[in-house]
Formats: C-alpha cells, sequence, structure tokens
C-alpha cells in the first residue's frame, strides 16, 4: 500500500499532475476511436481497444464486493481514501501505459507484444533484468491469468446457482467452452467479444445502480457527509457502530481502492503496450480514464448504492450488502440483474487476463506454449466452478504482490526516460501524436522520439 501510493504521488509530482491538467485531452483520446473501424489483429489494436481491454481486467467483482469491504472494514471514511488512491493511482497508470508503449517489441511472427517484463528488462541491463522481468512473467501467469480464471468461474457460478438453481459444474462447462471458443479467435475476436461487453456491462450497471440510489435519494447527502466526517473522526459516523479509528479507514480505502483500479500492478501494461498510437504519452493518456471509470464512477455506484440504502446495518458483509439493496429496490429481479452484471464483469476479466498471461507466455516460452497455457485456462474455469477458492484468493494475492513490487521497481527504474517522453509530448512542436490529429494540430517537424 505504501509503495503504490507512494509511487502514484512521486509520479504525480514529477509528471505535474496530468490526471488534473490533461484530464480533456485524455477524454478526446479515449472516446475518439470509438466509432473508428478495423478490428484488432498481432499488429495491435487502436487506443479504444486497448482502453477496453484494460477496463475489463479492471472491472471486476471487486467493484460490486470491494466498496462493502472497504466500508464494514474501514467504515464509510475508507471510501475518502479509496478515492484518494485512485486520484494518485492514475499518474502511476499513466507511467505504466508510457513505458509499455516504449518498449513493446515486434515478435518473429509480426505479433506486437509488450508489457513490465519489457520495461523492466530495459531498466535493469544483464542478468538481473532478465531474472526480474522472468519472475514477472511467471508471477502473472499464476496469479492473474491462472487465477482469474479459478475466481471469476467460481463467481460466476455461485451467482447463477444461487439465483436460477442450475449445477455450478454445468455453468463451469459452459464457461469453459465460451472462453476457447473466443480465444481460439485470436486477439481479433478476445477483443472483439471484450469492446462489445464493456460498455454494455458498464451502463447496465450504472443505469441499474442509479435507479437504487435515487430510490433513495433523501441519504445521498447524508453519505458524502457519512464519507467525509469518517475519513477523519471514524468515531463519528453512524453513531459509532464501526468502531473503527482513522487508520484503519486509510488502511482499507487505500488498499481496497488499488485493488479495484490495478494502477501499479503492472497488469493493464499488456493492453496498452499494443495501442496503435503515434506517441507513448498519447496511451498514457488514455490509460488514466480506465481508472477515473473504475473508481469514480463504477466503484461509486456500489459505494453509495450502499450508503443510501442502509444495508450496511444488516451486519453482513461483501457483496451481499450490494444484492441486498438491489432486492430492496427491484424484488426478486434485483438477484437476476446482479447475477447478469456479475456474468459481463467476471467473464470479462477472464478473457483480459488471458490475454495478459498470453502476452508473458508468448515471452518466455514462445507459441509452442499456448496450446498448454488455453488448455490451462479452460481447465481452471471448471475447476473453479465446482470448488471452494479461498485459498486461491490468498496465492493470487501473493503472488500479485510480487508482481507490484518488481513492476514498480522497474517504473522507478525508467522514470527518468517517461519524465522525459512527457516533457517532450508537452513542450516540442515537432513531436506528432494521435491527439493533434484528433485536434486536427499540425507539427511542424517529424517526431524525433518514435
Amino acid at each position: 500500500m505504501i509503495v503504490l501510493l507512494g509511487t502514484g504521488i512521486y509520479f504525480s509530482v514529477r509528471l505535474g499532475f496530468p490526471q488534473v491538467r490533461r484530464f480533456g485531452d485524455s477524454v478526446r483520446l479515449t472516446f475518439a476511436g470509438f466509432k473508428q473501424k478495423g478490428a484488432a489483429g498481432k499488429d495491435g489494436m487502436s487506443a479504444w481497444q486497448s482502453f477496453a481491454t484494460a477496463i475489463a481486467g479492471q472491472v471486476g467483482t471487486g467493484n460490486i464486493a470491494g466498496p462493502a469491504t472497504a466500508i464494514m472494514a474501514g467504515g464509510p471514511g475508507a471510501i475518502f481514501w479509496m478515492w484518494v488512491s485512485a486520484f494518485f493511482g492514475m499518474s502511476t497508470i499513466f507511467s505504466e501505459a508510457v513505458a509499455a508503449q516504449k518498449y513493446k517489441v515486434v515478435l518473429k511472427d509480426g505479433t506486437v507484444n509488450g508489457g513490465p517484463a519489457y520495461y523492466i528488462t530495459a531498466a535493469f541491463k544483464g542478468t538481473a533484468g532478465k531474472v526480474l522481468a522472468n519472475a514477472f512473467s511467471i508471477f502473472l501467469i499464476i496469479g492473474f491469468g491462472i487465477a482469474a480464471a479459478l475466481i471469476q468461474g467460481n463467481t460466476i457460478s455461485e451467482a447463477f446457482a444461487n439465483s436460477f438453481g442450475i449445477d455450478p459444474i454445468i455453468i463451469g462447462v459452459v464457461l469453459a467452452a465460451l472462453t476457447l471458443i473466443i480465444v481460439l479467435g485470436g486477439v481479433k475476436r478476445i477483443v472483439g467479444v471484450i469492446t462489445a461487453c464493456v460498455p454494455f456491462m458498464a451502463i447496465l450497471y450504472i443505469l441499474a445502480g442509479l435507479i437504487v440510489i435515487f430510490m433513495n435519494a433523501e441519504q445521498i447527502l447524508p453519505a458524502f457527509k457519512m464519507i467525509f466526517i469518517g475519513a477523519f473522526k471514524p468515531q463519528a459516523v453512524a453513531g459509532g457502530m464501526f468502531g473503527i479509528g482513522i487508520k484503519e479507514a486509510m488502511r482499507f480505502g487505500i488498499a481496497r481502492g488499488l485493488m479495484s483500479n490495478e494502477a501499479g500492478t503492472g497488469s493493464t501494461p499488456h493492453a496498452h503496450a499494443v495501442a496503435k498510437v503515434k506517441h507513448p504519452c498519447d496511451q498514457g493518456l488514455v490509460a488514466f480514464m480506465s481508472v477515473f471509470i473504475d473508481t469514480f464512477i463504477i466503484l461509486n455506484i456500489t459505494v453509495f448504492i450502499i450508503l443510501t440504502s442502509g444495508t450496511y446495518t444488516s451486519g453482513q458483509d461483501g457483496i451481499v450488502l450490494t444484492q441486498l439493496a438491489f432486492d430492496n429496490a427491484f424484488g426478486s429481479v434485483g438477484g437476476i440483474i446482479i447475477s447478469i452484471c456479475i456474468f459481463f464483469f467476471s467473464f470479462s476479466t477472464i478473457l483480459a487476463a488471458y490475454f495478459y498471461g498470453e502476452s508473458n507466455v508468448l515471452k518466455l516460452f514462445g507459441r509452442k506454449a499456448m496450446p498448454v497455457y488455453t488448455a490451462l485456462i479452460a481447465a481452471f474455469v471448471v475447476i473453479g466452478s465446482g470448488f471452494t477458492v479461498s485459498l486461491v484468493w490468498s496465492i493470487c494475492d501473493v503472488f500479485n504482490g510480487f508482481m507490484v513490487f518488481i513492476n514498480i521497481i522497474g517504473l522507478w527504474g525508467i522514470s527518468n526516460v517517461i519524465v522525459k517522453l512527457w516533457k517532450e509530448y508537452e513542450r516540442d512542436p515537432n513531436v506528432e501524436t494521435t491527439l493533434k490529429d484528433i485536434k486536427g494540430e499540425k507539427t511542424s517537424g517529424s517526431s524525433k522520439s518514435m
């Protein structure tokens, strides 16, 4: 937590807070490509497609259960610190995307590939760099690619078993089959499904959540009050029912926020590395929009669902708090809505995690290892549907922790390169950028950095 937040503050200061000054440009770059034609392929994908893939990995059941856990463990004030962590995390994820773009490579078969393993190697030459990069790749394949298949398969199966009474194993087999059909179609099909799922799942959850919130509109201002007072005087909130202090509010808010938006974990750079942009900082601006949407929009919907509906007083925890709010608002239909949201959130995460794992399998073992990796993902989706995965969550946390430390070391190692690219992007009129194309601006010369 200290490492991630500290890194976010460091890059925010050195880069001059791009998440504030260039937020409008981030919106332009991210959504300008929404209507663009052209499928993703081995030569890369559009900025929008990379953004959607990153969002698919970031937005998951953690956005439904994470805020509830933060509130019950750290009180409503934890949400304030969740916002703080996301704000600084926007600079971290900007830096990850810039680094991933700068050091992406073209493999022997023409496939564009990139991610932390490549910029870690650039940061530390020789054996040390190779060891750190390979370790990161192994940790991501296990702790993100395979673990996501197991955990998200379990989440979907449990949700549908509870809502529709279907045998979890049957759901797992169907999920595995769907996963194989999509991933065997290559990056074109993976990205095609993700870019279709992401807008739908976000709009569905946001609209349903807003209905719940506005049904309890009189509690919106009290909810804000609980958050801001609870951040600094937790005992003064809800009659002291949470029984926690500022330390707990900060700890759980910052931790859950960083876990939700994945800034600094090293996962999303795999998607941002393959975007077709003219300058690395173009994709950096796109990247921090994913944190904004993940935390400040989708995650906040869950926060205000829980606080305005009062389900935090039920004695329950986790996703149950959100489910109770939906049940109170929609009756039996509430469970169906949550199940549909969970399906899209979790299934898109499986696909994004597969893509991230694939990037590292290709780097470590080459194309010949892909059938084994694909078979493992499908198998673990089925296994996850029938077993309790509490131990896997713990294992996943450990591997993700290793990923974070190695990734952050790599970012600090090339921090001067990131800052230099950003200064060039902002100050050099001769540099060609995708943003200038969107704005219709012309350069007075050719690019010097690409």
